[in-house]
């Protein structure tokens, strides 16, 4: 089925959109569960259970297959809700602040659906009968997608503590969401390539072709650049399974884990995929042929179409009519100003409002996640003042009782997670041992100690604000939107939402805000100058790889200022892609002359 709408809410968190679509998904929104913390979504199925006085049943942990059987059960509960709205929404009437209504008010301004809506209000008699009747069989729902974070594959031990097939947690996530009702809905997968989770796909018929086009569950893979797209869709492909998206994202201008690329910014890279669209389905295609018909039997003559969508830093109607039109882009994702949406997010009111004062120095470029992946995070939360509480009662270091981050094995044979009590004791022992400096130490110190548990903490939010039972207690919220939020600072409404989306009002109306494509690029700039003065003189590599670093921003700014002239503010833009132009090769001469071989 073809979307109504041209953008979509990406995954954020484990709590933020773990009912997104029971929010938005009536109003044509597509929206996407984190489904990796099974805990959390069996609270959230007891939950909706509850509030909707149906029975409910626990799915324990003593129970064969637990963790897929609740992510199952959980995404087909959301689906039944989701199709119970559907149908009371075709049947209210067409009257001011009816849900049909809002439907179809919150699609974009020029869409045919939309255009069918506005006669209809001027037609009279039969004809405006008829014209309802109409509109009410365009009316679809937006697709419950969901993610999987391929890092988080933790194996899972039997009773007889041997490690189960198939029973590691990227794998049971996997398979739960495949044994699940959902139709037009998609996985989507970030962090990169996970071999055995890719390879799982291969003996799952929910996500074969039904026909040319048609799938009832779709793959999407979130990457950063266009070689990453060629990697991950070849193995697939291989395999007899067809990517349906490529879901780009801005490396540091995003929400949560952040993956610098080589300098690389997002314009060239959307270009890239432009230009490469046509060869990369033709070479997924010659591989998945072959494969995907002995399969199923059926006979392809073309590719499958192929999306490419794009996320990470978007904040006005400009900036994403440019995308769309510019790069042939099929839908935006709005990820972090969805978080100041109650209507479309789930942020418990404390954090609802940190993050409405949030301002650019609040959101930093952390070190703080276990998985040793650079991390967007917002200062002040509850969850840092527990983490710095913990710190100066000597006691740093979280309970770990998810343990889902765990791969440390420094000090143990089984693995730790690296922000538990147990590693950072472990760790500061072992740096008192060294006979380190004392600068030199406090800088390791800070490095330890600075990770932070993220199972819980960005489960709470939904914790908190449906008031479910914490996991030990611990009712802490990590938060990690994107730099962009410095820029939203209003509380809005799902309708305020979209028209802002698609150029009809302007909540950030009166905010300097920098274009997000010079965003990107200075948050690569602060990368590059971080690194640099981590650098020390017997390490000329390294200095040559940040040379590498600043040549690859350089050929993006050249990119850019081909652009301006498409961009609103356009001279206001080139002047300041020359002000970075400037630094960049200021910092490059100095390390030329230091770093000489």
């Amino acid at each position: 089925m073809t979307p109504v709408h041209q953008f979509h809410i990406p995954v954020m968190g484990l709590a933020f959109t773990i009912d997104s679509p029971i929010k938005v998904a009536r109003y044509g929104i597509a929206s996407t569960i984190s489904i990796i913390e099974d805990k959390l979504v069996e609270l959230m199925r007891a939950h909706y259970y509850k509030e909707r006085r149906e029975v409910y049943e626990p799915i324990t942990t003593k129970q064969e297959d637990y963790r897929a059987r609740r992510i199952t059960d959980y995404l087909n509960l959301v689906h039944r809700i989701v199709q119970e709205q559907m149908e009371k929404l075709k049947a209210s009437a067409f009257e001011k602040g009816s849900e049909i209504s809002k439907y179809m008010e919150m699609l974009p301004s020029k869409s045919a659906l939309r255009k069918a809506y506005e006669q209809m209000l001027v037609a009279d008699g039969p004809a405006r009968k008829a014209m309802q009747n109409y509109l009410r069989t365009q009316i679809v729902a937006g697709a419950i997608d969901v993610n999987i974070m391929t890092k988080v594959d933790r194996d899972n031990p039997g009773s007889g503590g041997k490690v189960v097939q198939d029973s590691s947690d990227a794998v049971t996530a996997l398979r739960g969401y495949a044994n699940s009702v959902l139709t037009n809905s998609s996985i989507v997968f970030s962090a990169g390539m996970n071999p055995r989770l890719f390879s799982y796909l291969e003996r799952l018929p929910e996500f074969d072709a039904k026909g040319f086009g048609v799938f009832n569950k779709k793959v999407v893979i979130k990457v950063s650049d266009y070689r990453s797209a060629l990697i991950q869709g070849k193995f697939l492909a291989k395999k007899g399974v067809w990517v349906s998206e490529f879901r780009i994202e801005s490396g540091l201008n995003c929400g949560g884990h952040a993956f610098a690329t080589d300098g690389s910014l997002m314009g060239p890279i959307l270009e890239e995929f432009k230009t490469k669209r046509e060869e990369l389905a033709q070479a997924l295609f010659h591989l998945y042929k072959p494969v995907a018909e002995k399969r199923t039997g059926l006979t392809f003559t073309q590719p499958h179409p192929l999306k490419i969508t794009v996320q990470g830093g978007v904040g006005t109607h400009e900036e994403a009519e440019f995308l769309r039109e510019t790069y042939d882009i099929e839908s935006v994702g709005w990820g972090t100003p969805f978080l100041l949406c109650p209507e479309a997010t789930t942020v418990d009111a404390d954090t609802l409002q940190q993050l409405a004062k949030a301002k650019a120095d609040d959101v930093i470029l952390s070190k703080n996640s276990p998985l040793g992946v650079r991390f967007n995070y917002l200062k002040g939360t509850s969850s840092e003042k527990e983490k710095m509480s913990r710190i100066a009662n000597g006691k740093p270091g979280s309970p770990c009782t998810e343990k889902f981050l765990v791969s440390n094995t420094e000090f143990t044979k089984e693995p730790i997670c690296t922000a538990s009590h147990k590693y950072q004791k472990l760790k500061i022992e072992q740096l008192k041992s060294l006979e380190l400096s004392v600068e030199e130490y406090e800088k390791q110190y800070r490095e330890v100690v600075s990770k932070e548990c993220l199972c819980i903490g960005l489960s709470n939010s939904a914790i908190r604000e449906y008031q479910l039972p914490p996991v030990k207690g611990l009712t802490a919220v990590t938060t990690c939107p994107g730099p962009n939020i410095a820029y939203f600072d209003k509380i809005v409404t799902l309708q305020e939402m979209t028209d802002h989306i698609y150029g009809r009002t302007n909540i950030l109306d009166g905010q300097e805000r920098p274009h997000m494509f010079i965003k990107e690029l200075t948050l690569n700039v602060a990368y590059m100058k971080e690194q640099l003065s981590a650098l020390k003189k017997d390490e000329p590599r390294s200095a040559k790889d940040i040379l590498d670093f600043s040549r690859q921003l350089l050929l993006g700014i050249e990119y850019y200022h081909a652009l301006a002239g498409d961009i609103k503010k356009g001279e206001e833009f080139n002047d300041r892609l020359d002000e970075i132009e400037k630094e960049i090769k200021d910092i490059s001469v100095a390390i030329t002359g230091q770093y000489k071989e």
